[in-house]
């Protein structure tokens, strides 16, 4: 049995602590009818995710982040088979002890694309960025309708506001450096976002850490797509922020090769305004992550990440 974890500090003793997850997990599989069977915890995530033999993953939300379990099951149920890209279909889902969820989902093959990029020739790495931007596209494009009572935040314009208010106090905490956090309010102020902008099913962490590769019809292509806990419904232009942080990383052509694909072209000030505005900002990370700036302004840094001379080229 899982204890009670409904705090942070709940969270920080029971989590990480195997010697009390693995009894739990092994409990859980029995009454899933797999007892017995390997469990291998991942080492990457926030939530605790065990692979289940060689087809299972069994993926665990505590009573403070259930909510996040019912997004999950909801939301990948909603996918299945529906993009150009596979993402785990739910074999089971629930709630188990102590207000723990659940969702018990098959494994996809391949590779994490972010541990594989740095062997991927260039032309591969076209053709997967080409593959991404269609499965975005066919994402956005599906009615979200069906998951509007999950998922956030309803109030897209109410939303925004709340996340410009606390833009300045929430890099100032991860670290940023005051000549850049002076920058904010006036940027911000000279880049208005629409509120009214047609709503789409997010992603909102669209990044190679939640892309697979493997071959496909005898090459390399994208094998999976996961992660979809953080889901929302809102501006499609928000999950442009990951795309470009961490798929095409200001690579020379990635990102206007995303966006082709895609079928839609986003203005650089607008992308770095929402990756100002992005629940998990952490704009000294990317600094320190993705290439400089000519000049240490948000306009450059715009432009370096997110601009038309390193995105149009084919």
């Amino acid at each position: 049995m899982l204890p009670t974890v409904d705090t942070d500090e709940q969270w920080d003793v029971v989590v990480p602590d195997e010697s009390v997850m693995r009894p739990g997990v092994e409990d859980l599989c029995g009454r899933l009818g797999l007892a017995g069977a390997p469990l291998d915890r991942f080492t990457e995530g926030t939530q605790p995710v065990y692979a289940v033999g060689d087809g299972l993953v069994l993926k665990l939300f505590p009573g403070a982040v259930a909510a996040d379990g019912l997004v999950e099951e909801r939301v990948l149920s909603h996918l299945q088979g529906r993009l150009p890209v596979p993402t785990p279909r739910v074999h089971a889902s629930g709630t188990y002890e102590n207000g723990w969820r659940y969702v018990l989902m098959s494994r996809l093959p391949g590779e994490g694309l972010a541990p594989a990029w740095p062997r991927i020739p260039r032309a591969d790495r076209e053709r997967l960025v080409t593959e991404a931007g269609e499965a975005l596209a066919a994402l956005h494009a599906l009615d979200h309708a069906p998951l509007a009572d999950v998922l956030g935040p309803g109030d897209w314009g109410a939303f925004l506001d709340k996340q410009r208010s606390g833009a300045v106090r929430r890099q100032r905490e991860c670290g940023l450096p005051e000549s850049w956090v002076e920058q904010i309010p006036g940027f911000l102020d000279a880049v208005p976002l629409r509120t009214d902008a047609p709503r789409a099913l997010l992603h909102t962490e669209f990044m190679r850490q939640h892309l697979l590769v493997g071959p496909v019809a005898g090459r390399l292509g994208l094998t999976g797509l996961f992660d979809f806990e953080p889901a929302m419904i809102g501006d499609r232009a928000y999950d442009f922020v990951g795309v470009g942080l961490f798929v095409t990383r200001a690579e020379p052509g990635l990102l206007g090769r995303f966006m082709r694909a895609y079928g839609q072209a986003f203005e650089p000030r607008e992308l770095l305004a929402h990756t100002l505005l992005h629940v998990y900002s952490n704009l000294p990370w990317y600094l320190r992550e993705l290439p400089a700036p000519p000049e240490p302004t948000l306009d450059a840094l715009a432009q370096a990440w997110f601009g038309a001379s390193r995105a149009s080229t084919a």
